[in-house]
């Protein structure tokens, strides 16, 4: 039976209809009254894992589950031993770095050297700052990140700007995009090589099916 992982929280939603459109239906998971955390598509073709969006990779990568949906900011931090299959187009989101609108940063470059920088992406604010030759101390937060430069613990933040409006609300402002971000279909490198489940066939169903929505 095939397994796949869907992420819980923003991307849920459109991964849902996604899978729907190829006839794998995990809409119970959209029922506020259901606690379950697995459970069978209705042609007992497939089953669903709810993972938090961060796990998606991980259950995919041991092979708990073939297939699984997740941002593309996940993958670039965590780097896992995926296979990277298809962009689907949806939960459009960018890696930024903001400061305080009332600082006199306006580019990376302006943020004084040794300074600090919250994120909870730390190994994609250490590589990019690494980039730039710009020596700064990575602050792992993971809740509100704003309140890093709002309370003078930061200079600066790392975060997924999806709006803006948490930012502006926050009095902070963007001033640099490291990468664009969209939902991601991935599969286990093993069992997509060797068709398990005839994997290929529910991936060639999702590549057309994206294509027809863009």
């Amino acid at each position: 039976m095939l397994t796949v992982a869907l992420p819980k929280g923003e991307l849920l939603k459109n991964s849902i209809r996604l899978l729907q459109s190829v006839g794998l239906d995990f809409s119970a998971f959209l029922d506020s009254g259901t606690r379950q955390l697995q459970i069978p598509d209705a042609s007992g073709q497939a089953k669903g894992l709810l993972v938090r969006a961060q796990d998606v990779p991980v259950y995919v990568e041991y092979g708990q589950a073939q297939l699984g949906i997740v941002g593309y900011d996940v993958l670039r931090e965590k780097q896992p031993q995926v296979a990277h299959l298809v962009d689907l187009q949806f939960g459009h989101c960018r890696m930024s770095v903001a400061v305080k609108a009332s600082s006199s940063y306006r580019s990376p470059l302006d943020l004084p050297p040794n300074g600090r920088v919250a994120s909870k992406y730390v190994n994609c604010a250490r590589e990019y700052f690494h980039s730039l030759d710009l020596p700064v101390e990575i602050v792992p937060l993971y809740g509100s990140v704003e309140l890093g430069p709002i309370t003078g613990m930061s200079e600066a933040i790392v975060d997924l700007v999806s709006t803006g409006r948490t930012l502006r609300e926050n009095g902070l402002v963007e001033i640099a995009t490291l990468y664009e971000s969209t939902a991601r279909l991935i599969a286990h490198p093993l069992s997509y090589r060797l068709n398990m489940g005839n994997l290929s066939d529910v991936i060639g169903k999702l590549r057309e099916a994206v294509l027809v929505r863009v």
